[in-house]
């Protein structure tokens, strides 16, 4: 079988202390979590992932893993040194595969030896569970309403036989008004589950939204870039304007150009600050597809002494 760094899995030295096994847990979960993550392999790392931290955060798996030595790499053929359970009271086993650890796992440390470990911390300290952390994708209309959303998570969870394997769920979770990109749902209980009686960690859900056919945020503003006619923009107009709350007269001043900001203040995100909405000016040319259009371009050309380019020095 091939031999684990799980150091290296965890991105660690041999030096790591119980902190640095944990914060780098919390921060690969982030990363290769099955809902989050972009990446191909990412439940593949995922799992190894937790492998890598059952054995590195429970001090006694780390002693036992540590005496292996710093010699073996990853992906050499192993096997353990004799008597190995006996040495660190592990209860070995002949277990068959299919569970989300891996063989070397089970041979140094077997599903009896796991459970054997869980049954020590349930007759000592209670340990309450890691937080866990997922991204969700929700509406802007959600955040501007509120809303309640029926989403579903893949999350670790241990079966009968000390398992780690990656099931579905399916939670209700609460929308609140001017909710924001990159702000958290906490929902208590939810996370990984406790030791000892101890309680469940909570579940973090990272807020993004699903983009939207109009309109784009930031922060708590909203924006919407509007086409408009060279004339409109030249000699200023009043047009309709959609908004998330319907559609709006919006006064155009004369003279405005390519990117012009108006702002709706109040108009974006709702809040005890609410956020504004902007309207950004694009100007549309109108195509020269008839001979009539033509001529009114050079009639423009002849006339209008104009050139875009001589703040660049053309």
């Amino acid at each position: 079988m091939e031999y684990k760094d799980y150091y290296k899995i965890m991105g660690l030295s041999r030096s790591a202390t119980q902190d640095e096994v944990k914060r780098a847990y919390r921060k690969l979960a982030r990363k290769y979590h099955p809902d989050v993550s972009k990446e191909r392999d990412a439940e593949a790392k995922f799992k190894a992932l937790g492998e890598a931290y059952e054995v590195l955060k429970d001090p006694q798996k780390k002693a036992a893993y540590d005496k292996l030595g710093a010699n073996w790499k990853a992906g050499e053929e192993f096997r353990p040194p004799p008597n190995w359970h006996e040495s660190f009271d592990f209860e070995g086993g002949d277990f068959a595969g299919g569970g989300a650890f891996s063989d070397f796992f089970e041979q140094l440390f077997g599903r009896a030896g796991f459970q054997q470990s869980t049954g020590r911390a349930t007759r000592g300290a209670q340990v309450q569970g890691q937080d866990s952390h997922a991204k969700i994708y929700i509406d802007l209309d959600d955040s501007i309403q509120g809303a309640m959303r029926n989403i579903s998570l893949s999350t670790p969870e241990m079966d009968a036989q000390g398992y780690m394997q990656v099931k579905r769920r399916n939670l209700n979770v609460k929308i609140p008004k001017g909710i924001k990109p990159g702000q958290h749902i906490r929902l208590a209980g939810q996370g990984d589950p406790g030791s000892g009686g101890g309680k469940a960690g909570d579940l973090l859900l990272e807020i993004a939204f699903n983009n939207h056919r109009l309109y784009r945020v930031a922060d708590s503003d909203i924006y919407l870039d509007l086409p408009v006619t060279p004339w409109e923009a030249a000699l200023g107009a009043t047009i309709q304007a959609p908004t998330p709350d319907g559609m709006v007269d919006l006064k155009i001043p004369p003279n405005s150009h390519q990117g012009s900001k108006l702002r709706l203040k109040g108009r974006g995100l709702p809040g005890k600050t609410p956020g504004d909405f902007f309207v950004v000016l694009q100007i549309a040319l109108p195509p020269a597809h008839s001979e009539r259009a033509k001529a009114i371009y050079q009639k423009m050309q002849q006339e209008l002494d104009f050139n875009p380019r001589l703040s660049l020095g053309g």
